[in-house]
């Protein structure tokens, strides 16, 4: 009679598990994280090299307004088109699947914070992936067109300026706006319709927070232009004649960390203007509601 016993003794063993390798994964980490930095860096030299990859990173940052450079650059390298990001748990606890065989977004997202060889204290980053609403089965809706009443939107751009503003008929033909900082005043060309007066004021005033804050940058001209183009798209108002053709010729030369240096000028400018704006957006809508209680 056959003999079966070796089925029985020659099993292999069960519920042993691999050690987990503090060190192996740590590397894997280091390694995600460096091709991630890797990614960044190649980007910005493209940024600095050709303006319709600088302009793409404008669109980006403009509809993320609160995501920092690297992830926004992150963004402009791998999906520029994206307006709406959530990893996939997030997605799919709001009922949202991701569509099969898409290729998520790496970006950074903040860790620990440790404790530097000089004392000071730095964060570490983890990467992180994401995917655009693009990317998942929702059923995407045009995003809401910008409807604000054009007197309020540049009363809002003004608010809480850092400097004050004159009409002026003295302005070099050409000109619509200047901000002079001897008198810290933005000069305004009489008769304007509201969106050339939203670009070049939106102009004027990121020289303005430049120069009252102390900021210094490469090519102070060029950042302020490319803070009134996010500004417009922001807010909906048509950037029309823009042109990033021809960029600064020294951003072709300089290095990744001090173009994004660059960038971040721009990025802290546009957020510190659309934070003004929307304290008065903000307070107009708790006035609107209280009169629409009242009237009750």
């Amino acid at each position: 009679m056959p003999n079966y016993d070796d089925l029985f003794t020659e099993q292999p063993a069960q519920g042993e598990e691999t050690p987990f390798d503090k060190d192996a994964w740590a590397a894997k980490k280091q390694a995600e994280r460096e091709g991630v930095y890797a990614m960044i860096d190649n980007h910005v030299h493209d940024m600095g090299m050709d303006g319709g990859v600088f302009q793409a990173y404008l669109d980006v940052q403009a509809r993320f307004d609160l995501y920092s450079v690297s992830n926004a650059i992150l963004i402009a390298a791998q999906c520029p088109e994206a307006t709406k990001l959530a990893d996939f748990d997030s997605w799919k606890a709001d009922g949202v699947y991701v569509k099969r065989g898409q290729d998520a977004i790496t970006i950074l997202e903040p860790g620990k914070e440790y404790k530097k060889d000089d004392g000071s204290v730095g964060v570490s980053y983890n990467v992180k992936k994401v995917f655009d609403i693009s990317q998942t089965r929702a059923e995407q809706r045009p995003a809401p067109t910008m409807a604000r009443d054009e007197r309020l939107l540049l009363k809002a751009l003004m608010n809480n300026a850092p400097c004050r503003f004159s009409i002026s008929n003295e302005l070099p033909e050409g000109t619509n706006m200047a901000y002079h900082p001897q008198n810290n005043i933005i000069y305004v060309r009489q008769g304007l319709d509201a969106p050339t007066i939203f670009r070049g004021l939106a102009q004027e005033l990121a020289r303005a927070h430049m120069d009252k804050g102390g900021i210094t940058c490469e090519s102070p001209d060029f950042a302020a232009y490319s803070v009134s183009y996010m500004l417009c798209k922001r807010n909906g108002v048509s950037v029309e004649g823009f042109s990033f053709d021809r960029l600064p010729e020294s951003y072709a030369m300089m290095d990744a960390k001090a173009l994004r240096a660059e960038v971040g000028v721009m990025r802290d400018v546009a957020g510190t203007i659309t934070a003004d704006m929307n304290r008065l957006f903000q307070a107009q809508e708790k006035a609107q509601k209280n009169r629409d209680g009242g009237a009750r």
